[in-house]
Parts: structure tokens; sequence; C-alpha cells
């Protein structure tokens, strides 16, 4: 390989320019490890022209946008693409790397709704996206920038959804895939997908964040795209959520937005996506964006208790819901001026809390990773707190298919997902919940016996 090299495109050709977080310093080219060459704060995609608000074209926008979902070309399929106005742009269209992601649906949650205390509750599915996370809405930017740029090699640390969904959109591309992953922290699910791609995938004996810094060092010294969330190109993929979500509200904005936090990313793209559709006139008002942790990995929530912010609070990360197994989140700066510019909360939730989350969300005929169910746990919590309202509208964030981590479901329905550990005695506040499979013989009756126990169970409840 030859040696490290800049991402040398200037942003200005792609109608936009990138700036720090923290010092607000503005660049043209970005880094390989896209962070501030002053500070060593990340960096932002920001589009000038829209800085005046200009709110002229809002309808003309939205009109498009729908007539785009008529067509058969592949940039106009795309959940991403189809809003390519808000996206930088591609020197040559020709280059975008798609495989149609994006395009997810929302669904009613009513048994959910009961069980957190509001009136109506919906979930936006991210995990219907082609990899099964929101993860590909972000990589088909920035993948597609890799092409442009003429990279061979690209990479990512990941706790799994990351890592599936660059091998798949690099053999999309035809480019090679580096993925590091901690060793033992990863669903067997999430890394049979990187492998069936093709990447070179090594798992090293550390966490997440200690694979992200060995990742850092790696693209010092070699010229590999790196496509973890410290990339702002694929923040601004992932933000379409958000114009996707609001469009299939018919442009009514909902009180609350709920999303889980790990590494930050997500919910930091939800947010900048809603500041830039106010500016652009697109909403008039702003959602209250929460961010919620799981307790063992609660860097975040730390951060704003301990010291309001100022500085980051690291955390040793330690939860079964793995895809947010991350104690020192990259973009904590970004997520904390979305919490701040909205007026959302951020909130933890225990090991216990996410299982039974993700049961009700289960029995609403959905169903999402463990990760995802940390929102319906937190809605519980704000509520109760009073800070989400019953008659409130409210929109959960679910990113990752149920399927990502199937030994989970498994666990928690056979009842022991918790066998050893601190939570064994709380298996109690799951009864009703589990479905374990129940063994019998190949005999009608015992069929039929069966059959009549559940009817009676359900008249009983």
């Amino acid at each position: 390989m030859a040696k490290t090299a800049e991402v040398s495109i200037p942003a200005s050709e792609r109608g936009c320019k990138l700036r720090c977080v923290a010092c607000g310093t503005e660049f043209e080219r970005a880094a390989q490890d896209f962070r501030c060459v002053n500070c060593g704060e990340l960096l932002e995609v920001f589009y000038p022209a829209w800085e005046k608000g200009d709110p002229s074209h809002a309808d003309e926008l939205r009109t498009l946008w729908l007539e785009r979902r008529k067509s058969l070309d592949a940039l106009d399929q795309s959940g991403v693409w189809r809003f390519r106005e808000l996206l930088p742009g591609m020197l040559d269209w020709n280059k975008v790397v798609t495989l149609r992601e994006g395009n997810t649906p929302i669904f009613e949650l009513p048994r959910c709704a009961k069980s957190a205390g509001v009136k109506r509750l919906v979930g936006k599915h991210q995990g219907m996206n082609p990899t099964g996370s929101f993860k590909d809405t972000g990589m088909t930017a920035a993948i597609s920038v890799a092409v442009e740029e003429k990279f061979r090699w690209v990479a990512c640390a990941s706790t799994g959804n990351t890592s599936a969904s660059m091998a798949a959109y690099a053999a999309q591309a035809g480019l090679r895939s580096l993925v590091l992953i901690p060793e033992g922290k990863i669903s067997w699910g999430k890394l049979s997908q990187a492998l069936d791609y093709g990447a070179l995938t090594c798992q090293l004996r550390t966490d997440f964040d200690g694979c992200l810094g060995l990742l850092r060092e790696v693209i010092r010294r070699l010229p590999v795209y790196l496509l973890n969330s410290v990339n702002p190109y694929r923040l601004e993929g992932q933000k379409t959520v958000a114009v996707e979500l609001l469009e299939q509200l018919e442009w009514s904005v909902p009180d609350h937005i709920v999303a889980p936090g790990g590494n930050l990313g997500n919910s930091s793209a939800i947010g900048k996506a809603l500041l830039e559709m106010r500016d652009m006139g697109l909403i008039s008002r702003l959602p209250k964006v929460s961010v919620i942790q799981a307790a063992g990995a609660n860097p975040l929530v730390r951060t704003v208790r301990e010291n309001r912010g100022k500085s980051l609070v690291t955390v040793r990360p330690d939860t079964m819901a793995t895809a947010i197994q991350i104690g020192n989140p990259a973009s904590w700066r970004k997520a904390l001026r979305v919490l701040e510019a909205t007026g959302g909360a951020v909130e933890e939730v225990s090991e216990t809390e996410i299982a039974l989350a993700k049961a009700e969300i289960g029995s609403d005929g959905v169903g999402c990773e463990p990760a995802s169910a940390v929102t319906l746990a937190g809605l519980k919590k704000l509520v109760k707190s009073g800070f989400v309202a019953p008659d409130e509208s409210v929109v959960l964030i679910l990113t990752g298919h149920v399927l990502k981590d199937p030994e989970y479901t498994l666990k928690f329905h056979r009842g022991d997902l918790f066998a050893g550990t601190s939570y064994e005695g709380d298996a109690g506040m799951f009864e009703g919940h589990r479905r374990e499979p129940l063994i019998l013989d190949a005999d009608a009756d015992a069929v039929v016996r069966a059959l009549e126990a559940a009817e009676r169970a359900d008249i009983r409840s």
C-alpha cells in the first residue's frame, strides 16, 4: 500500500464545508481521521447557502421528494438519495453506491403505548434497512465519497451493525473492507454478516473504544478510508431518517423523538436534520429529542449529571445491548448540542428494563434488537417523571432488526438470559412475557390440550 493521504476533494465542490464542532475552524478538506487539526475534535458538514434560512422552496422540495417515489431510478428508490438536495453533492452521480436503503416503515405500538402510559406511540423501524440496521443510511453516503476519492480499502471499528453495513456496501462498490471488533462482545448474527460480505475481520482483545483507537493508528499509516460515525459524510446520510419520518407524518412534528445512545452519531444526525429542516422552512418547530443509554454504558448520562456537559465522563461499558456498549462516544459534543437545542432529556435504563421493553415491543408484532428497546424503557421513565405527558405524540427510533441478536431473544424466552448474574432474582418481572417453546409428544390431543390451556390463561389475564 501507498502512504496515508488526506481526503482530497474540496467540500465546496460538494456544495458544503466542514467545521469543527468545538473550535469552529472551517475546512475545505478533512484529514483521514476526520478530526480538527487544531483541537482534535470532530468535524461536521454545513451548508453556507442554508444559514440564511430561506423557506421559499419548502413546498417545492416536499412535492419533488414525493414525485421521486414513483421513479425507477436507483437514486430515487433510495430513501437517502431521494432527499439529495439536503446532502453533500456527488461530482459524478453514477458513483453513488446504494442498496435502496431507507424507506423504512413506522409502526403503531398500542401495547407499548399502554405500558409506557401514553395514548399513542409509534416506532420508526430502521432495522428494516438492507443489512438490518440504521447504519445503511449513513453508509451509502460515506462509501460513495470513498469511491469518488479513489480509496481501495475502507475500515471501521464496530460492535456489529457498522461492520455488517460497511462490508455489504464495500462489496457492492468493489472495495476491500477491514473490520475491527471486540472479541466476545458482538452477536454472532452481526459477525456472520461481515464475514459473508467478504470483510477482513479482526477480533481484538479489547473493547470497542480500544478497537477505534487502534484503527486511528492504522489509518495514519495506510490509505484506508474511515467509516465510523466520526466521518461527517456518514452522518449526513443518517440524518435522512428524520426527513423521511416527517414526510411519513405529513410534516406534522411529534412532541418527542426518543433514540438509543451508543456512539451518539445517530441522535446527533437526527437533531442536525431537524435543525436544518426548521431553517429551511420544512417544519415550524422542533420536537424534543431524548437519548437513552444502558446503565452499564452511560457516559452521556454521567456527563450531563456530573458536570453539565463540560467534559466527557468515560466509562468501562458493560451491557447485553451490545450495539450501544460504548464507553467513550465520539459524537458526545454533537449529541449534547442536540439535547440543548431541542430541550430533550438523557436517561439510563437497567438490563432488566431493557429486556422487558424488548419483549413488549415484540408483543406488538414488531421486534427489535436489545439496543433499540432502551427507547421504550427510557420512555417509561420520562413519562413517570412528567417530562413526557400522556397525551403527547412520541416516536421511538428502533435502530436494529430483531434477528440481529437472536441469542438474546432465545435466552430471554427460555428464562436463562440473566442466569448467574446479579439480575437473576428479578426474573419475576418477566412473567407473562416469556414464550418458551413446549416439548410435546407428536399427538393431536397434546396440542389441543396446550391450546386450551393457553386460551384459559388469556381469559384469566
